[in-house]
């Protein structure tokens, strides 16, 4: 019965797909065509854009500021932001090479081992299927701030229907969507950037201000873990590790590589894009708010989830103005929203690229006449029904623990993509395919991956050091319960499925190719200003 669901890989037919001819690769991939090209590089790095940037920066980051201070905050974000540059470097060469649904998870199988890849894609989803249920608890919980007497089931129940029909639109009209909708965020963000400067330049309150908190109480803060030069350095590394969890999502840019038009530029350009984007909001926010908040306010450390602990918000009251949190509010519940919406999207992908690995039942690849995946859009949504377990004190506690399985899954997806990246460039040398004739070259090579997976398994093996100093059972397994998870998932997999690493000379590196018969009018920029293509080039 199971192997009927999850069939066993057969390596000889992967041989067989690896050597055989072009016209063979088109006529054996009507499965793939069924998704339709038509996601741009601008939809493609909002849907990206709208699952990252949301509670993490405009509610957490006050935590992550109290936390290591002002200076430590902003060290550990950018160090943070060169992972996931790597990560994107990463991506931007696989999927514009291989530009297939499911993207990662589908590259996993293919380069390394087909049990890491269906590990992979299972938690992975299991990660944005439940951060569904918890964007639109969110949601209740956001407008609860105005009338707490309400109940979070009804806005779970209000939410949940427009935002699932929102997935089941044709691809463009959902990316122009979720544009215009994360684009708010944005605005948002740099709204509040240059009302920060306004406030330090003397316009609040409190009057010039200048980088006063940075002196007094001070640029670093201290962890009660430890002592001396040793309790900063702590502080500093949990904020690191809250900081990867606020970048993840950056990845979901290459999730819709098998719906976007002309994948030779518009990957590259839409993860290049992306990832300058949330550096540089989350960067720059986290300078803004440690220059107008002291890290010793109380009330970065309050930790609701709305816009009574938004730093944001604390930073208007500070200044006296009165009218911003209700905006600020407002401003959460449609980030909020962009996540849940972005949610669904990059979760229903992954289900379609699990489907095509083999790895899940072949109905979730089913799609409509415009290319909507109708079955893995509704299964995914179905999924943020857990929301309901909010409105019991019994439920809260079991819904509590499902998130924990979110935690860690981005970081476990980065360590897989850059395993997946340092697999491709092995097959590629082993197949004698020279890196200087593919359609995008990521910036640093094998290095720079190296560089990336050590500190992101470091990163992920420490992110629990609390549970250890005191030693505490229960926050053990919170912290560590995605990599048990994934463990189980990798070792049931192989234990079904027995079978070695994939060879190099033998991985599949043509399947879902964007073939070279092309011609080049179909994928070249065209003519532009020497400012344009230097805009281009590095963003």
């Amino acid at each position: 019965m199971l192997e009927n669901v999850f069939p066993k890989m057969d390596n000889k037919s992967e041989k067989s797909q690896t050597h055989s001819s072009s016209d063979a690769e088109k006529q054996a991939a009507p499965e793939e065509a069924k998704l339709q090209r038509k996601l741009s590089s601008r939809h493609l790095q909002f849907v990206a854009i709208g699952g990252t940037v949301g509670t993490g920066i405009f509610i957490a980051s006050g935590k992550s500021i109290a936390t290591a201070g002002p200076a430590g905050a902003l060290l550990a974000y950018v160090f943070i932001g060169t992972l996931v540059y790597a990560v994107m470097q990463a991506l931007a060469e696989l999927s514009t090479y291989l530009p297939i649904s499911g993207a990662f998870t589908q590259y996993a199988s293919r380069f390394v081992d087909p049990s890491l890849g269906f590990a992979m894609g299972w938690i992975y989803w299991c990660s944005w299927s439940i951060t569904y249920a918890l964007e639109l608890s969110a949601a209740g919980l956001i407008i609860q701030w105005w009338n707490s007497e309400l109940n979070i089931a009804i806005f779970i129940s209000i939410f949940w229907v427009p935002i699932t029909l929102v997935n089941f639109l044709p691809v463009d009209v959902f990316g122009e969507f979720e544009f215009w909708f994360a684009s708010l965020k944005v605005m948002a963000l740099v709204g509040f950037m240059i009302f920060s400067i306004c406030i330090n330049a003397g316009a609040g309150d409190q009057g010039y201000i200048g980088f006063k908190y940075w002196n007094t109480p001070g640029a670093f803060a201290a962890s009660d873990l430890a002592e001396g030069p040793k309790a900063k350095f702590v502080s500093f590394w949990a904020v690191m590790v809250a900081a990867a969890f606020s970048f993840q999502g950056s990845e979901l840019v290459a999730v819709g590589a098998g719906e976007s038009t002309n994948p030779r530029v518009t990957m590259p350009k839409a993860i290049r894009r992306t990832f300058w984007s949330i550096f540089l909001l989350f960067v720059f926010t986290i300078f803004f708010v440690g220059i107008v908040v002291p890290y010793d306010n109380e009330a970065l450390l309050i930790g609701e989830t709305n816009a009574s602990s938004s730093p944001l918000v604390i930073a208007a009251q500070l200044a006296g103005v009165s009218v911003l949190p209700h905006i600020i509010n407002a401003i959460l519940l449609t980030a909020v929203l962009s996540a849940a919406s972005s949610n669904v999207y990059s979760g229903s992908r992954i289900l379609v690229g699990l489907s095509e690995q083999q790895c899940a039942p072949k109905f979730f690849q089913l799609t409509s006449k415009r290319g909507v995946p109708y079955v893995a859009v509704a299964v995914t949504a179905a999924v943020g029904a857990l929301g309901y377990l909010n409105c019991s004190s019994g439920g809260t506690e079991a819904f509590n623990w499902l998130l924990n399985i979110t935690s860690v899954a981005g970081l476990i997806a980065w360590c897989c993509i850059f395993i997946c990246y340092l697999a491709f460039t092995k097959a590629l040398r082993a197949q004698n395919i020279d890196r200087d004739n593919l359609p995008y070259r990521a910036w640093g090579g094998d290095y720079f991956a190296w560089y990336g997976l050590v500190f992101c398994v470091i990163i992920t093996l420490t992110q629990g050091f609390t549970a250890f100093v005191p030693w505490n059972v229960e926050d053990f397994f919170v912290a560590y319960i995605s990599l048990i998870l994934f463990a189980v998932l990798y070792l049931g997999h192989k234990a079904l499925n027995p079978s070695g690493f994939i060879n190099a000379a033998d991985a599949d590196i043509l399947t879902g190719k964007y073939h070279d018969d092309e011609p080049a009018e179909t994928w070249e920029e065209s003519p532009r200003s020497m400012w344009v293509k230097a805009f281009n080039k590095v963003f």
